[in-house]
């Protein structure tokens, strides 16, 4: 090893250091990747007083980074608060010690996961400004968490980061651990990643570790089966779970059968609900397929019936059947509008 690259993992003493993500982690406004666009979005963000704020994007996106960013550069007190581990009483404790700083900062992390007794606890110290509120999540704030404090916070959405600018995120980790590897490799990392940087530079060490322990890089294609199926994001509950269903039923509308089993796929593959699916394609065959194939009805009732006596996986084949029947025939919502008018 070069000495940059024994830093990255050990220091003089032998003890372990910081991983790579948090090792290259930005420090100040001008490094962090995308803050320009956020500034021109959000002046605020570039300016000497800070409002209470929910950071919003998606995982490795870079929230924390930002939050730590705009307390340091502002030289306020921070106080880390994890939604997960912490209740009312912890949070109070924060809120007491936080009263001896000029307005501190307290962040609170995957804020979307506190009830509603605990975002009202938060309402009386950011209405007096007893601190800066910074909170963190993945969620779409307008849907978990209460009027009374959106009313008292900005929304600052962070977008995902791009193909382009994650590349240079994982160029610069290369630099900084004096390894090179080729652009088909550093574009797959990103993918596989799903451009998460978090993520991409945890990808990044785990095979430099292996090679400085094997003495080997690993092909393209050992990475794509180890780290590409891990990246497939689905989520039963969330936006992801609708935008996929949607995009499903859409391929069956556009008589796309071959689309429609990838979804079908991802939506498996996921760990959703064969009946859930099934229940949708009975909903298809009589809104989007209708009279035009008065078939389409009783074959969708009988597969949501044989899944429900199957199950998986061989219900897979079912729903596969099911789905490539609706996708390929005719179609009609004209009984679907119809009863829409006469209720009308």
């Amino acid at each position: 090893m070069t000495k940059g690259q024994t830093d990255l993992f050990f220091n003089k003493s032998g003890a372990k250091t910081r991983p790579l993500a948090d090792k290259l982690r930005p420090e100040s406004r001008d490094k962090f990747v995308g803050f320009s666009d956020l500034a021109r979005k959000y002046p605020f963000l570039q300016g000497k007083f800070l409002p209470s704020m929910i950071l919003t994007g998606p995982s490795g996106s870079g929230k924390t980074t930002l939050a730590r960013i705009l307390g340091k550069e502002l030289k306020k007190e921070i106080f880390d608060f994890n939604a997960v581990l912490g209740g009312v009483a912890e949070l109070r404790k924060i809120a007491k010690e936080a009263q001896n700083y000029v307005a501190p900062i307290v962040f609170i992390d995957e804020i979307h996961r506190f009830n509603k007794a605990q975002q009202d606890a938060l309402l009386p110290h950011v209405e007096n400004g007893d601190f800066v509120l910074i909170g963190a999540t993945t969620e779409n704030p307008k849907s978990y968490i209460n009027r009374a404090l959106l009313s008292r916070a900005q929304i600052v959405e962070i977008e995902p980061i791009s193909k382009d600018k994650l590349e240079n995120i994982i160029q610069a980790a290369l630099e900084d651990i004096h390894w090179n590897l080729s652009q088909e490799i550093k574009e797959i990392i990103a993918i596989c990643s799903e451009f998460d940087a978090r993520k991409a530079l945890n990808i990044l060490e785990t095979l430099f570790k292996e090679k400085e322990e094997f003495g080997t890089v690993p092909s393209i294609e050992s990475i794509k089966d180890r780290f590409l199926s891990n990246s497939r994001l689905y989520d039963k509950s969330d936006d992801r779970h609708y935008d996929v269903i949607s995009a499903f039923i859409k391929s069956m509308r556009g008589s796309d059968p071959d689309n429609a089993l990838l979804w079908l796929a991802v939506m498996l593959d996921g760990g959703e609900d064969p009946m859930f699916i099934a229940r949708r394609m009975v909903i298809f065959a009589s809104e989007d397929v209708g009279n035009a194939d008065p078939r389409a009805i009783t074959m969708a009732s009988s597969i949501m019936e044989a899944v429900s006596k199957i199950g998986m996986p061989e219900a897979r084949i079912i729903l596969g059947q099911g789905v490539t029947y609706l996708a390929s025939t005719v179609k009609s919502n004209a009984s679907y509008r119809a009863i829409d008018s006469a209720l009308d």
